[in-house]
C-alpha cells in the first residue's frame, strides 16, 4: 500500500491529469491538496465502469481512487462522488475567487465542498447543503477541520440560501430554481446540471445589471436533485436539447418567451439574445 509521500505525488499527478482541459492552475492546486479517499468511506471501494456497472478495487490502497472514475458512496442508490475531469471543467466555469461565499448544493460527502473551500481560501464562505441525512452527517464530519464551511442537512431547493457570490449544484434539475437564482449578489455565478430524460448540460448562469446571462459549459447526466423536477419541463428540455444549446445567451424569468426562445418552462425560458 502506498505510503503518504507517495500519495501526496499520486495525487499530484491525479490534479494534472482530471484538470488538464480546466486550464485553471487554481482548481490544479485544490484538486491536488484534498486527499479524495478521505471523502470515499473505507475502501475497498467500488468505482463505475461506463457499460459495465461497478466493480471492487482489489484492496484499500488509496491509489485506486486517484482515476477520473465515479466512485460509489450509495451503489444501491446510485449515489456516486462524481466524475473528477467533469467538476474541474465546471469549477473553472464558476471562477471562484478567494474571499467570495459559494454555496455548494448536493455536497454528498465534501470532496468537491473541499475543493470549493480550497478556491475560495480561508477568507471566503462555503455552505453545504445535503438532504441525505446519512451523507450530510458524513460531510460534517469530513469538514469539520475546516472553520470557513458549514454543513446543512436538507435539500436546498427552496427556503432561504445565503447571498452568494457563487452557487453549484451537483444533481440534475429541470428547472433553474428561484432560491439559487434570487441569492445571487450582483455578479453572481450560479452552475446547475439543467437536464430532461435524456441528460443536459452544465448552465452557467451570472447575474447583470440587465438580467441574468447564460451559457451552456458541457454535457452532463446527474442524479436528480429533489425539489427541482418538473415533468413538462423535461419533456421541453428533451426537445430543446435535440436541437443543439450553442445559441443560449441569457435566462429570463416571469415574461412571456418570444422568438428567440430556446425552451420555455414554467415562470422561465432560455433565450438566444444576450443581456448587457
Amino acid at each position: 500500500m502506498a505510503g503518504a509521500a507517495s500519495i501526496a505525488g499520486i495525487r499530484a499527478r491525479y490534479a494534472d491529469e482530471v484538470t488538464a482541459a480546466a486550464g485553471s492552475p487554481a482548481v490544479r492546486d485544490a484538486f491536488a491538496a484534498v486527499p479524495r479517499e478521505r471523502f470515499l468511506g473505507p475502501g475497498p471501494w467500488k468505482i463505475l465502469e461506463l457499460g459495465s456497472g461497478y466493480r471492487s478495487t482489489p484492496n484499500a490502497d488509496p491509489a485506486h481512487v486517484y482515476r477520473d472514475v465515479l466512485v460509489a458512496l450509495d451503489a444501491e442508490a446510485g449515489i456516486n462522488n462524481g466524475q473528477p475531469s467533469l467538476h474541474a471543467s465546471c469549477l473553472a466555469a464558476l471562477d471562484l475567487r478567494a474571499g467570495e461565499t459559494a454555496v455548494h448544493i448536493g455536497c454528498g460527502t465534501g470532496y468537491y465542498t473541499a475543493i470549493i473551500a480550497e478556491l475560495v481560501g480561508p477568507a471566503g464562505r462555503v455552505q453545504g447543503w445535503e438532504i441525505e441525512p446519512t451523507l450530510a452527517e458524513i460531510a460534517a464530519e469530513n469538514l469539520a477541520d475546516r472553520p470557513n464551511v458549514t454543513v446543512v442537512p436538507a435539500s436546498g431547493t427552496e427556503g432561504a440560501l445565503p447571498d452568494a457570490d457563487a452557487i453549484y449544484v451537483s444533481a440534475g434539475a429541470t428547472t433553474p430554481m428561484r432560491a439559487w437564482v434570487d441569492a445571487l449578489r450582483p455578479g453572481g455565478r450560479l452552475l446547475f446540471p439543467l437536464v430532461g430524460p435524456d441528460g443536459g448540460g452544465m448552465l452557467l448562469v451570472t447575474r447583470r445589471i440587465a438580467g441574468f446571462a447564460a451559457r451552456f459549459v458541457c454535457g452532463c447526466r446527474f442524479i436528480p436533485c429533489i425539489g427541482a423536477q418538473d415533468r413538462a419541463d423535461a419533456a421541453a428540455l428533451d426537445r430543446a436539447f435535440r436541437r443543439g444549446w450553442s445559441d443560449v445567451r441569457s435566462l429570463r424569468l416571469d415574461s412571456r418567451p418570444d422568438d428567440t426562445a430556446w425552451v420555455a418552462g414554467d415562470g422561465w425560458w432560455l433565450s438566444t439574445a444576450a443581456v448587457d
